[in-house]
């Protein structure tokens, strides 16, 4: 049976699309753009950029794991992520590098500002560094096990799903009485570069 088809979604109504793109920067694996697509069709994000050497569709192997996700999801290909970047701040996205480092913010603790763009970076050499230096925000997840990473579809999945409960939270409390929605410019406005 369809989610949309219980009670229970009604939760999310009010969520005509998430205000959330990827950037998928030299992904090497159809596989995980498959699941990317599907992750993105699942969660109603506005769109995906495959950037590089990331593949785009048709493709087999992506249709093996996104099973049609791929021609539901808007999609838009670019030989650099820089630009494609560039191009998102301007129309006042925060811009997310999903990563490790020692200025990334926990996932469960971080206050994005919608619209946001996650970047996600190669399964083994991870985001290269130009396009990390476009980052407006580091977020990184807890990883509590011996390993340090997960696999990038899955990071995918993890950040998208915690973005939408973000998101859900702050449309219920914006219906509210007394809730308000901060606005896009005034929030980038108060985040330092």
């Amino acid at each position: 049976m369809p989610y949309r088809a219980l009670q229970a979604s009604a939760a999310y109504e009010a969520i005509v699309e998430l205000p959330v793109v990827a950037l998928l920067d030299n992904i090497r694996s159809l596989y995980n753009v498959g699941a990317f697509f599907r992750a993105a069709d699942a969660a109603g994000l506005r769109s995906l950029f495959l950037c590089g050497i990331t593949g785009r569709p048709p493709q087999r192997a992506i249709s093996k794991t996104a099973l049609g996700a791929e021609t539901r999801v808007r999609w838009e290909s670019a030989a650099e992520a820089c630009s494609v970047l560039e191009r998102l701040r301007g129309e006042h996205f925060e811009v997310a590098a999903v990563e490790t480092s020692v200025n990334s913010v926990d996932l469960f603790d971080w206050e994005p500002v919608f619209p946001v763009c996650l970047v996600f970076g190669n399964e083994i050499d991870g985001i290269r560094p130009e396009v990390s230096a476009l980052a407006d925000t580091y977020v990184r997840i807890p990883m509590l096990g011996i390993k340090h990473s997960l696999n990038v579809a899955t990071a995918g999945g993890v950040v998208v799903y915690e973005l939408l409960r973000k998101y859900r939270e702050r449309i219920r409390s914006s219906t509210q009485p007394g809730g308000a929605l901060t606005s896009r410019a005034s929030r980038l406005g108060a985040m330092s570069r």
